[in-house]
């Protein structure tokens, strides 16, 4: 793909959903009526372009985000299909990061499910546009009007239909093009590439007409002039798609689409609603950047600015190597000119420019404003800013979560140590929700990440990208350490080191908090000098990894600094960052230290014959239900249930339900452990305590 294409006519899309609900189907479908590609894949039979790894051919499941670009009445459209699973967020939460416009996809029958519900949220932290395209509408079950209320409802969205499904499940025969009028209908012949345009039948007329009211009266209410045409009748169908622009550039609306992608219904429609309606690189504000001494500043997204991108993911390619991710957000480079990475403030080269086609390339001569694209740099990470060589400028990171399960793993044979060790530091490289550790007691290797499933392909992994056989052992949960009661100390450091005297003081008060760490200078005394608040605070922070239970990072405090001393001449920061942490971990042994559990979001769909067998188990595992509702013929159960209590959740439950059960859960929150079951734990780890 060699045309060069102006920012306006750029699009940087994202593709995401709850798992199942067909992102992967539907990027498929758009890449092969753009010509991209010249037979659909299919996800259940492995062949789907986008879902490339060994491990998702496998399980029918998106675990990395791919990237692609394909050309669409004019327009470059930069798509990244992201996962749905929720062991796989953080894939999401760096696509999101950097796209100028998503496309939210939800499944007809079952809505807004838990992480369509984690992503939109994304979303809208990152101020990304949204379209919404409503599959599956050939499903038994299928709502479209349902959709639309969980959108409202649950998500605290604007949804707007633009496109009216005719009939859904068995009776469900094509859809109703709102702004032009017309019903479409789809040649299964041709897969869906060849569609007619009808008059809408007798029988949506009049659904027809009452959404064509509402579209037009919506459109209106975002122009004044525009409003007066609405009241005289004269606003005309062109002006209403340049009013839905503005109302989604500036996240007022959101078009909501219907079709059927794995039958070939309503992916056109959606393709031109993707270049009509989402933004382009130049529709959007400037990026805001930080240079050395904090200063914002903001660097308008054009070519003629100085380079600026923000890298996003790193993967080692098979045939090129390491590679990192990037948008570019402003300026222009060319294939093997060097840049600065603002993090390690060492100037690396671009080699292998390269645009990705899932794990396909072309290469690039250069990179501009608008583009995402892949280079080799060899010490890049994620959320890294690269400037040109001279400019210091860094951009806002990415936030990931924090594992919440561990297993511990080892090499068959102990020849290839070395190689393991290789192999995790690449994994850890690619993957920020991934982490690798040591258990001090055993000295086995940890690793860590998001859920069961996310630790076994990562193991998977390891065996057939690295060809490291691993052995793997239970998955353990990873507990937080708290405070029960608000407790008071104070620690006084004073010590000579290397002939000069360091000394620090301080007396702390340390609560329990919901979640997070907050520290507050509650001193009266506004004479402390600052740099040395500061160092209590870091100290505090480094004590923050390990708690006095069981060694468990610490979550959920408020640490506050009550008073602190000045020594006439050995006062330094040394010193009162030994003496903050020291005072911090004696307040966590006299607060009466607790452990925290994680708590997951559950959504089971069951027949109602099993809900009785289901919600019983749930309570036998320390759930509590916390809705039930009816979703066409089957039942929708939502709980909150220690994630303990959930391996091999999905064996139990297809045997309670003779496999026509299935379920998503999510991560909600850390709680206090039952005194009972920290007992318990703390005994199988052979520690006891008073």
């Amino acid at each position: 793909m060699t045309a060069e294409f102006p920012a306006e006519k750029i699009r940087n899309i994202g593709i995401t959903a709850h798992i199942d609900a067909g992102k992967t189907t539907t990027t498929e479908r758009i890449l092969y009526y753009s010509g991209r590609v010249h037979r659909m894949g299919d996800v259940d039979h492995g062949t789907a372009t986008m879902d490339w790894m060994p491990q998702e051919k496998e399980r029918g499941i998106t675990i990395q985000s791919a990237a692609t670009t394909c050309i669409w009445k004019g327009h470059q459209v930069n798509i990244i299909d992201t996962p749905g699973h929720v062991d796989f967020t953080a894939e999401v939460e760096r696509s999101l990061r950097v796209l100028d416009g998503a496309v939210a996809v939800f499944c007809a029958v079952g809505g807004v499910e838990p992480q369509s519900e984690t992503v939109w949220h994304q979303a809208d932290r990152y101020g990304v546009p949204r379209i919404a395209f409503v599959n599956k509408m050939d499903r038994q079950g299928a709502d479209f009007s349902r959709v639309l209320r969980m959108m409202k409802d649950m998500l605290g969205a604007r949804p707007v239909p633009v496109i009216l499904p005719m009939g859904s499940a068995d009776g469900f025969s094509g859809i109703i093009d709102i702004i032009a009028g017309k019903a479409v209908r789809f040649d299964q012949a041709s897969f869906g590439a060849r569609f007619t345009m009808e008059n809408v039948p007798e029988e949506f007329e009049e659904e027809y007409l009452e959404a064509r009211d509402s579209l037009w009266e919506t459109a209106a209410m975002l122009d004044e002039t525009a409003i007066e045409k609405y009241f005289d009748g004269s606003l005309e169908s062109d002006e209403v798609r340049r009013l839905l622009r503005k109302g989604v550039i500036a996240g007022e609306l959101v078009p909501v689409l219907a079709g059927a992608a794995l039958r070939n219904v309503g992916i056109q429609q959606l393709m031109d609603a993707i270049v009509d309606w989402l933004p382009s690189p130049v529709d959007l504000p400037p990026v805001t950047g930080f240079l050395q001494d904090g200063t914002e500043v903001r660097v308008g997204r054009s070519e003629d600015e100085p380079f600026t991108a923000l890298v996003f993911k790193i993967q080692t390619d098979p045939h090129l190597g390491r590679l990192a991710f990037m948008r570019v957000y402003s300026g222009l480079v060319k294939d093997g000119d060097y840049v600065l990475n603002n993090r390690t403030d060492r100037k690396d080269r671009l080699t292998r420019l390269v645009r990705l086609h899932a794990n396909k390339r072309d290469h690039l001569e250069h990179v501009k404003a608008g583009d995402i694209a892949a280079a080799g740099l060899k010490d890049a990470a994620t959320g890294d800013t690269l400037t040109l060589p001279g400019r210091r400028l860094t951009l806002e990171s990415i936030k990931f979560p924090e594992p919440v399960m561990q297993v511990a793993i080892e090499p068959l044979n102990t020849s290839d140590e070395k190689a393991l060790e290789k192999a995790l530091a690449e994994l850890v490289s690619e993957d920020p929700s991934f982490r690798v550790g040591v258990d001090e007691e055993s000295g086995q290797t940890i690793i860590m990440g998001m859920g069961e499933l996310h630790l076994e392909i990562i193991a998977s992994r390891i065996r057939t990208e690295k060809g490291v056989e691993v052995r793997t052992g239970r998955p353990q949960v990873s507990y937080r350490e708290s405070v029960s009661v608000p407790a008071e100390c104070e620690s006084e450091f004073a010590r000579l080191i290397q002939g000069r005297g360091h000394y620090g003081h301080a007396r702390l008060r340390v609560s329990p908090l919901e979640s997070g760490f907050e520290f507050v200078n509650a001193m009266e005394t506004e004479e402390f000098p600052d740099h040395f608040v500061e160092a209590v605070k870091r100290g505090v922070k480094g004590s923050l990894g390990a708690g006095p239970l069981a060694g468990y990072p610490v979550d959920g405090v408020r640490v506050e600094l009550l008073f602190a001393r000045l020594h006439e001449t050995d006062s330094s920061e040394t010193g009162y960052a030994y003496a903050g942490s020291m005072a911090f971990r004696e307040c966590m042994n006299k607060g009466v230290p607790i452990l925290k559990e994680p708590l997951m979001q559950l959504e089971i769909i069951c027949p109602s014959d099993y809900v009785g067998e289901v919600i019983g188990d749930v309570n036998a595992r320390r759930g509590s239900i916390l809705s039930m509702e009816p979703v066409g013929e089957v039942q929708s159960i939502k709980a909150r249930v220690p994630l303990a209590e959930l391996f091999g959740y999905s064996s139990a439950l297809r045997s309670l339900t003779q496999g026509r059960a299935g379920f998503s859960m999510q991560f909600s929150r850390y709680e206090r452990m039952a005194d009972n079951i920290t007992k318990r734990i703390l005994e199988q780890m052979g520690i006891t305590r008073t």
